[in-house]
């Protein structure tokens, strides 16, 4: 029982979405074989979220609840066009509120905080995404509600159950409603062909994935127990560690996508490539793919493929000066306001303009063969930033920073901003 209840505490995320992926199945099941009605369909993942809730969350469920009732009659009050404005400030105003009262018992009181307070947190940011997308659908006319007294039920059904599906409610990845809706209309018409197959093997990525984080983890406490006090090692040592936190990520994005895929959710029937791509349809991300950034701005765009998507709708093409800062600068809001964060988003949002500038006046000087030698210096580069930006973001407070001057790891960032200021100051010059 002890090995089982350490797994558990170390992989609690993991095993809420495996403990779901029976009933995603059973859903697909029923489904395809016209057992659920398209109401009963709804039904069943919107209760099936609910109940997920309730179980991982306890009483602070309540916090997704009250967010999904408050847009709810929003979208049955407010005229659709400027209901946006209603739900983003609501709801991220709640959600605030509840980042803030963390703070507030971690720092100030030295309280623990409970996990459950922290899953229900996440996942309110996750709700946070799927109703200002749909709200911005509503304003922008791509989604059209008309809910009455009478079709009620009807009308607003199908938004429940995109706000509290189960599939995605943990751990995303974010959709549009406009795709969910077409997704459960066609289940039973076009069904998607068995997805036992790729789940089993996106099932085999997330335990090579969490096997490679283990060793990751034995090889850091072996480095801390044989210290070095050598600038190297202490480089070496904090790109593990922030190896590490990334593969917890990567991990989490793939067994969502496995408990979509096993509903029979993003399933691509017009896209290219074999059988295993065109289940790559709702994806956060790809450990090779993501990894294999050869510049920052590249990693933005890869990263939290589907969060990058709608913060570049949410804000980055709603804003005309400064939209980069302004991006990551909502970012940090919406993430939680430590001091961590603030450190590391303005810190990606430099280094990402930074990228911009060096890629455009370095790139077209040089030779095929420079370019190589620039090119594996750059992913080098874009390996140690990421690293600081996520110990600076995943620590939250100054143990994180402290760690990071201490090996000197977060001397690349600073480079890249310095080269950022003097290309900007001799562009001026030019002019």
């Amino acid at each position: 029982m002890g090995s089982i209840g350490w797994s558990w505490e170390q992989h609690r995320f993991l095993m809420y979405q495996c403990l779901s992926l029976p009933f995603a199945f059973l859903f697909y099941f029923l489904a395809k074989r016209g057992h659920l009605s398209l109401t009963c369909r709804y039904l069943f993942v919107s209760a099936g979220g609910s109940v997920l809730a309730v179980i991982t969350m306890g009483i602070y469920s309540t916090l997704l609840f009250t967010s999904t009732l408050a847009f709810v009659l929003l979208v049955c009050c407010v005229d659709h066009s400027c209901i946006h404005t209603w739900a983003f400030v609501m709801q991220m105003l709640w959600q605030t509120f509840w980042h803030l009262l963390i703070q507030y018992r971690e720092y100030y009181l030295h309280e623990p905080v409970s996990i459950r307070l922290f899953l229900a947190v996440s996942t309110l940011m996750l709700l946070t995404q799927r109703i200002t997308s749909v709200s911005l659908d509503l304003q922008e006319k791509r989604v059209v509600l008309t809910p009455s007294k009478r079709q009620a039920c009807v009308t607003l059904l199908p938004l429940i159950s995109y706000i509290l599906n189960f599939t995605t409610l943990l751990g995303g990845p974010l959709g549009s409603y406009g795709q969910f809706i077409t997704l459960m209309e066609g289940i039973n018409l076009t069904s998607p062909p068995s997805p036992l197959g790729v789940v089993f093997l996106k099932l085999m990525q997330v335990l090579m994935l969490e096997w490679v984080r283990f060793y990751l983890v034995y090889f850091l406490k072996y480095l801390i127990h044989d210290f070095n006090p050598g600038i190297l090692y202490g480089i070496l040592s904090t790109w593990c560690l922030g190896l590490v936190l990334r593969i917890q990520y990567y991990s989490h994005w793939k067994i969502s996508e496995c408990l979509n895929n096993a509903a029979g959710f993003g399933f691509w029937e017009d896209s290219s490539g074999d059988y295993f791509s065109k289940w790559s349809g709702l994806s956060d991300g790809d450990f090779w793919t993501t990894e294999a950034s050869i510049c920052m701005s590249q990693f933005a765009r890869r990263w939290n493929a589907t969060t990058a998507s709608w913060l570049r709708r949410l804000v980055y093409a709603r804003h005309k000066h400064f939209p980069l800062f302004m991006c990551f600068g909502f970012s940090l809001w919406w993430h939680g306001l430590h001091l961590g964060h603030f450190v590391g988003f303005f810190t990606w949002a430099a280094t990402v303009k930074a990228d911009h500038h060096i890629h455009r006046n370095l790139f077209p000087n040089i030779t095929p063969i420079q370019r190589k030698i620039y090119t594996f210096v750059n992913w080098i580069n874009t390996q140690m930033v990421v690293t600081c930006i996520v110990i600076a973001v995943e620590f939250r407070n100054l143990s994180g920073l402290n760690l990071l001057s201490k090996t000197y790891i977060g001397l690349f960032p600073l480079v890249n901003i310095i080269l950022l200021f003097i290309i900007l100051n001799l562009n001026s010059l030019e002019q």
